[in-house]
């Protein structure tokens, strides 16, 4: 095999919990990652040595700051593989709590494997590319998965949260550090964990639960995104939330019809983009 060409997926996290702070200055939380048929494409093929890497987009760095690159760098380090072309058709926003970087990684983890048909299971993926990145090893396996620890530990739900998803992605930066750094003043309140594992089983998912914490900290610094979470709801989504720590802003619709009717109203100020989960 010399080529591959692959799909890197988007996810979105339906419900953020943020537990404690810990010694190495990460928090560990409790989310659900759902991995949606949004997606990067990447191209690989196979070069006698050294990684060339080119995009579509002109803000992402060619060298070894690049997160694609890293992966190779890794797989290089840990299997002694050879050189690689990597182009990568951006799709999915920087920046936005969809994971676009993370799933381009773990894409370059598998799509290694496959080119130089390496016998390397997911968990070892999964344990190389968390030295790349806390939401790495999601996009792994990807589909539906709870996420604790700082979001390595991870157990699949055969249970897909199944709608019509529409991301909302205003022209908003928002730090996850300073997010984080602004959650430590109400860790102090009482929290407990939710079962989002059990809630997703029932036949109807109690979603009034599934908050993301990150939206006490987010929604009153930027309103634009209470606005946007709003009207999803005004316009039939039965779930909206913030992904991650944003900007990203999606719903969950029953019927595509509705998904297309709420995107009218938001694609005249908004990038948006109309989705499904993957199977």
């Amino acid at each position: 095999m010399s080529h591959l060409v692959l799909k890197s997926h988007a996810k979105v996290n339906i419900g953020l919990q943020i537990r404690n702070q810990r010694p190495d200055g990460y928090h560990n939380i409790h989310t659900v990652f759902q991995e949606l048929d949004f997606h990067d494409t990447i191209r690989l093929e196979k070069r006698t040595s050294s990684c060339q890497f080119s995009s579509n987009v002109d803000w992402l760095a060619k060298d070894d700051s690049n997160l694609c690159v890293k992966a190779w760098q890794k797989m290089v380090h840990a299997f002694g593989l050879g050189g690689v072309s990597i182009e990568l058709e951006k799709r999915i926003p920087a920046g936005g709590g969809l994971g676009g970087g993370s799933s381009n990684a773990a894409t370059i983890l598998k799509g290694l494997r496959k080119l130089y048909e390496l016998d390397v299971s997911d968990d070892e993926l999964e344990t190389i590319g968390i030295e790349l990145g806390a939401d790495v090893p999601f996009f792994i396996k990807g589909k539906t998965q709870i996420g604790d620890g700082i979001g390595e530990i991870l157990k699949p739900i055969e249970t897909i949260i199944n709608g019509c998803y529409l991301l909302v992605v205003p022209d908003l930066h928002i730090d996850t550090k300073w997010a984080y750094g602004e959650f430590k003043n109400i860790l102090d309140r009482p929290n407990e964990i939710v079962n989002f594992r059990g809630f997703i089983r029932k036949e109807i998912i109690p979603f009034e639960l599934f908050e993301n914490d990150f939206e006490a900290i987010v929604v009153p610094a930027y309103p634009e995104i209470g606005q946007i979470k709003n009207s999803l709801r005004a316009h039939g989504a039965r779930f909206a939330s913030l992904s991650g720590s944003g900007s990203t802003v999606f719903g969950v619709f029953d019927e595509d019809a509705d998904a297309k009717s709420a995107e009218s109203y938001f694609s005249s100020r908004y990038n948006t983009f109309i989705t499904i989960p993957t199977l």
